[in-house]
């Protein structure tokens, strides 16, 4: 007898879920709320996101100087997580997009298992994620997931571009579902993500920027405004 298929949605969630993107307002607010004096080095922070860009720094990297800089090193999860929770409160009732809200009702109540994937760290992406009613998150981790501190270092890789379907791809190999027993939806804005929406069986680009709008015309994916 044939398993039965089991349906998943995953939705990217800066910009597909959230009217605005959160990591850059996530390290702010845990600075504001921990140690003000971290803002002074938020000229640093502008340095080390045009490294980025000049492709001096990568996108990983970039992302650990900054938490070192405006978070720490190394900090207590049990002193921070107050302030991450409220950031996920802040989020959720002020930087939603109600067609998202919509869509995830919809998707829930046709029976699909309910995923984040997200570049954006698991530490505040679950929380956000709760709040949402999802089942999963699949984000960036941190290498002392899961210990009583956080470090600034990434363990594994960023969750970004073919990054994000690999794990897509490990956490469905763990969860034991099989590629020909799942009927994946798929929703970003940004075309980094074509290669999960290239893998559902549906993919959706949500309120998408222009290259992705353009490759999503060529591709047929169902442009959606929310």
């Amino acid at each position: 007898m044939d398993a039965p298929v089991q349906k998943i949605a995953i939705y990217d969630m800066d910009r597909t879920i959230t009217v605005r993107g959160t990591y850059a307002a996530f390290l702010v607010h845990m600075a504001v709320s921990l140690a003000p004096w971290r803002l002074v080095f938020l000229p640093i922070v502008g340095i080390v996101m045009l490294g980025y860009v000049l492709r001096r720094v990568t996108r990983a990297r970039a992302k650990e100087l900054n938490q070192a800089l405006l978070i720490g090193s190394r900090v207590s999860r049990a002193r921070i997580m107050p302030a991450v929770e409220a950031y996920a409160d802040k989020v959720v009732a002020g930087n939603i997009r109600a067609g998202a809200l919509t869509q995830i009702a919809q998707d829930r109540a046709d029976g699909c298992r309910m995923l984040i994937a997200s570049a954006s760290y698991r530490l505040y992406v679950e929380p956000i994620a709760q709040r949402l009613g999802f089942d999963d998150v699949i984000a960036t981790d941190h290498f002392t997931q899961g210990v009583d501190y956080i470090r600034a270092r990434i363990a594994g890789e960023n969750c970004y571009d073919v990054a994000k379907l690999r794990m897509i791809e490990d956490w469905m190999a763990r969860a034991g579902i099989t590629r020909t027993q799942a009927h994946i939806r798929a929703y970003s804005d940004h075309v980094t993500d074509a290669p999960m929406l290239g893998f559902a069986d549906k993919g959706f680009a949500a309120n998408p920027h222009k290259p992705l709008a353009d490759l999503a015309t060529q591709r047929g994916w169902p442009i959606l405004h929310w």
